[in-house]
């Protein structure tokens, strides 16, 4: 059951799909890294997520798509008798919400085994089959919104109680009266949806498995193993590292502009052909979150700029470097602190943290991590890079990781990842499926929430002012990956699309250009960059996923503010964020945000932040300065 928007169905279906790749999240010491990564199927069972709550076998799963390939041609039953009366519109709804689940069902099945391992043949397939599915459907049912909004008497229909569960939604379809087609335009472009995620798709294939990054000193370097080396105490292992790493980028150099611009075109040609002024207002228009949103973000985290320099300057002094370079900014600053945690041990503290939270939650939080198996855990060749949490409303909130038991962080991006499943988990129980799924900007709210509580809970247990040291330095960090770091890789963005909406091109040269710039605006003047520092600017995934971005920005300033507000509070507190989580789509994320006691519509919760990293900063200056 996805209306709004015909060229974005690919998309849509991922249903919960949260990823966090892109943020470059500093882990705490040297990694110990395995010389070979194992195959998938050399991982032990117990180590995977159990998908058998989806479908028992495959060949349960290709029931379901033989049974949505007959069930879709039912669709033009309904074609041209939604305004017959509301018992023909409550039945073409029912109809369209039984297949909408199974469709879903069938999607997040096929992309969690495509995750696990992208280079399967079976795999491909599979997610080849199940897109083809999806966009069969799209296009069947694609009359409904221009049939749904045509009808006069919707408002008073809706106001029976058969409608309850499908109320929010057609207010939601209502809203989209301006910009949604006829029947026969929503038609054509869901028929070529499938089209429009070939450059993600080919992106993905491109840096996932076709890429071949070499080794370091006998080492693999890949995407996952990226981050290990950027921490490496050793400046002269980060150096080669890097350069080889982005080597290999930029002998893809044309094929990655490419495939971005075309993106961008896209994003363009969606906005302007639904009466959209720009892509960002397309982008906005959905969640009915202010253009001011956005451009005030950018605003604040530019004033902060002086406070933000400061940080390097530390960097490079602590370091003692004459020049800091690119490859300088992972390495923790703090090296003397040395962690060990299995997945275990970071599921148990997981729980210990969460606490504030109540039992409930963090009952459900630790079976999943632990024996209900939400948890894919640790690397295989071919799986995705980074973690996400993805799920539907039928199955677990499955969690992606690649964790590593001597990276600390990946203590806090299981929390950050439980997040977002547990979001989705009160989500599904205490709302319909046609009102169930929450939006990525309050979705990076719930995710970054548990982070904050991760930090609280090593602050409170440290051994030695060292770790204390540690923690802040961690704290610090993060606000950096987070919201100084998503908040360039916006403004990349908007520039990017500007130039293309003005009709100049986007070339290799243009776009690097602009990323250069920005590099050296938000790293200040202590950074000395390479000359191929600014291939970073193509290899972030969440570009093809336009405007996504600035909701990691945004969900941190939130999250920051309502951590602190159910920490410093009592039961009210609780209830209103744990209310939050159980929202849904039941309204749109400012006012769902407003009620949880964040007011995201303005600057504010920006600017609070800004001065907790502030604090942060001035205490690791004390400490290490």
């Amino acid at each position: 059951m996805y209306y709004e928007d015909a060229e974005g169905v690919v998309s849509a279906v991922q249903g919960m799909a949260r990823t966090h790749e892109g943020v470059l999240k500093v882990p705490h010491k040297e990694m110990k890294m395995a010389n070979n990564i194992p195959l998938r199927s050399e991982v032990k069972e117990s180590d995977k997520w159990d998908l058998s709550k989806l479908y028992a076998t495959k060949q349960d799963w290709e029931k379901d798509i033989k049974f949505l390939q007959e069930s879709i041609k039912k669709a033009s039953s309904f074609s041209g008798k939604l305004g017959e009366g509301p018992e023909k519109l409550l039945e073409a709804l029912k109809w369209d919400t039984e297949i909408s689940i199974i469709v879903e069902k069938a999607y997040v099945y096929a992309s969690l085994h495509y995750s696990g391992d992208a280079s399967d043949p079976e795999n491909q397939k599979m997610i080849g089959i199940i897109t083809q599915v999806y966009t069969d459907y799209a296009a069947a049912t694609s009359f409904m919104t221009p049939e749904i909004i045509a009808i006069d008497a919707l408002e008073e229909w809706m106001k029976s109680k058969e409608f309850d569960d499908y109320r929010v939604m057609l207010k939601k379809i209502l809203r989209q009266k301006d910009h949604t087609l006829s029947h026969k335009e929503e038609e054509l472009l869901a028929k070529q949806s499938e089209l429009q995620d070939t450059p993600n798709q080919a992106f993905g294939m491109l840096t996932n498995v076709d890429m071949n990054f070499g080794e370091i000193d006998g080492t693999p370097l890949s995407q996952s193993t990226w981050s290990q080396f950027m921490i490496n105490p050793d400046r002269d292992v980060r150096k080669r590292a890097y350069e080889q790493f982005y080597k290999t980028y930029e002998s893809h150099e044309q094929t990655l502009a490419t495939l971005y611009a075309g993106s961008v075109k896209q994003d363009i040609f969606n906005a302007r052909i639904r009466g959209f002024e720009t892509a960002l207002d397309k982008a906005l228009y959905r969640d009915d979150v202010p253009r001011s949103v956005y451009t005030g973000l950018i605003e604040a985290v530019h004033k902060a700029f002086p406070i933000l320099h400061r940080y390097y300057a530390l960097r490079k002094k602590v370091l003692k470097v004459d020049e800091l370079r690119h490859y300088d900014v992972y390495v923790p600053l703090v090296g003397s602190i040395k962690t060990h945690k299995t997945y275990e041990e970071a599921a148990k503290i997981v729980k210990e943290a969460l606490k504030p939270l109540g039992k409930d939650y963090t009952d459900v939080i630790y079976a999943g991590l632990t024996k209900d198996r939400w948890v894919d855990r640790y690397e295989n060749k071919g799986k995705r890079s980074g973690a996400f949490s993805s799920g539907g409303f039928i199955g677990e909130p499955y969690i992606l990781m690649n964790y590593k038991e001597d990276v600390l962080g990946d203590v806090f991006t299981l929390a950050h990842e439980g997040g977002h499943s547990m979001h989705s988990y009160y989500s599904k129980r205490n709302n319909p499926f046609p009102c169930y799924e929450y939006t990525i900007f309050e979705a990076e709210v719930a995710s970054t929430f548990n982070e904050q509580l991760i930090a609280k809970y090593f602050m409170d247990n440290a051994e030695s002012e060292e770790m204390k040291t540690y923690i802040i330095a961690k704290q610090v960090d993060d606000i950096i990956a987070t919201l100084f770091r998503q908040t360039m890789f916006a403004e990349f963005e908007l520039l990017c699309h500007t130039q293309q909406e003005s009709g100049e091109p986007l070339t290799v040269d243009s776009l690097r250009k602009t990323y250069r710039g920005l590099l050296e605006a938000y790293f200040g003047p202590d950074m000395h960059f390479e000359d191929n520092s600014d291939m970073e600017g193509l290899r972030i995934p969440h570009f093809y996923n336009a405007y996504y971005v600035y909701k990691y920005a945004t969900g941190i300033s939130a999250a920051i503010a309502l951590s602190e507000r159910v920490l410093n509070g009592g039961k009210q507190e609780l209830e209103d964020y744990l209310g939050f989580l159980k929202s849904g789509g039941s309204k749109f994320p400012i006012q769902t945000l407003k009620g949880a006691g964040v007011d995201m519509s303005t600057q504010a919760p920006v600017e609070a932040a800004v001065r907790k990293f502030e604090d942060l900063l001035t205490q690791l200056e004390k400490s290490i300065g």
